[in-house]
């Protein structure tokens, strides 16, 4: 599911920092187990499919 929302917006949301969902979003930092089940909560997908590393290419 794809939401129109800032960094910002989705920090708050998640309780992190803005540069927490950047660094998140360009790979250089793996969210913890607890706040990868709240993203993937957030956007209504499995976490499986949020955090593959097959379609990242890793």
């Amino acid at each position: 599911m794809q939401r129109e929302l800032s960094q910002a917006e989705l920090a708050s949301v998640l309780g992190v920092s803005r540069q927490t969902v950047i660094s998140i979003e360009s790979g250089r930092y793996l969210p913890s187990l607890p706040l990868a089940f709240r993203i993937a909560r957030f956007f209504e997908m499995p976490m499986e499919k949020m955090f593959d590393p097959e379609e990242e290419g890793i």
